[in-house]
């Protein structure tokens, strides 16, 4: 939706409708990733009739999503297949995730951004993780983007806040029964008992208990079952 929005030639994008026009192009999107996320803005861009290309190293994954999204077209990661789908693209949106809040893979060098088309639209929802392209930096939903190799960048760490309501919905449908949990057991005994709960806490004792947090930050890391 955001990458649609900033298209338009008033936001300062190259003017191009998402869905197109009789005997018109619609907008090519290209989506790195094939996860939750990945799967997710597939979905948005194909309802809002994008020419969709998925780029993902695992073929596994990608027959899997086009099980669920026939029309999109897929390809296998590397560097020279990124590249060539980021020439064509109108938007560009990264879904990397990396497990365990390790810092995101700087996929997209300032070169190849400055090779895309004047007024695309970059969104790199990995951003939380320090993005996947050398151009990302946080930006917020009170000023969203900034334009950098004639790209317009949409780096928000926070996505789901612009829908507070929905977002808060549906993460604590999801969160509530750790809560309950937590109450009923007290912290140490919940995260001996739940693997989820106990790969979750980062920090405990004023000690770093999330190992690629500590390597990323060149902090000491304290295995968690070790202090509990």
């Amino acid at each position: 939706l955001s990458g649609a929005h900033h298209l338009s030639k008033y936001s300062g994008g190259s003017g191009v409708l998402m869905g197109g026009a009789l005997g018109v192009e619609n907008a090519k999107v290209l989506i790195i990733g094939a996860g939750s996320a990945g799967m997710h803005a597939a979905k948005y861009a194909v309802g809002l009739d994008g020419d969709v290309t998925v780029i993902n190293r695992s073929t596994e994954k990608l027959e899997k999503l086009k099980n669920i999204i026939p029309t999109i077209k897929t390809k296998v990661y590397s560097p020279a297949a990124l590249e060539e789908e980021l020439l064509k693209s109108d938007i560009v949106i990264s879904t990397v995730l990396i497990q365990g809040g390790a810092a995101a893979p700087k996929l997209i060098t300032r070169e190849m951004m400055s090779k895309m088309k004047e007024g695309s639209v970059f969104i790199d929802v990995s951003i939380d993780q320090g993005g996947t392209a050398e151009t990302s930096r946080a930006t917020t939903h009170s000023d969203p983007i900034y334009v950098e190799e004639g790209v317009i960048h949409y780096c928000v760490a926070n996505i789901p806040g612009a829908y507070a309501r929905t977002a808060t919905m549906a993460i604590t449908n999801v969160t509530a029964p750790y809560v309950s949990f937590l109450a009923k057991e007290g912290f140490v005994e919940a995260v001996k008992k739940d693997a989820s709960l106990h790969l979750g806490v980062n920090t405990y004792q004023g000690k770093m208990t999330n190992e690629p947090i500590a390597q990323g930050f060149g902090m000491e890391y304290h295995d968690l079952s070790s202090l509990v």
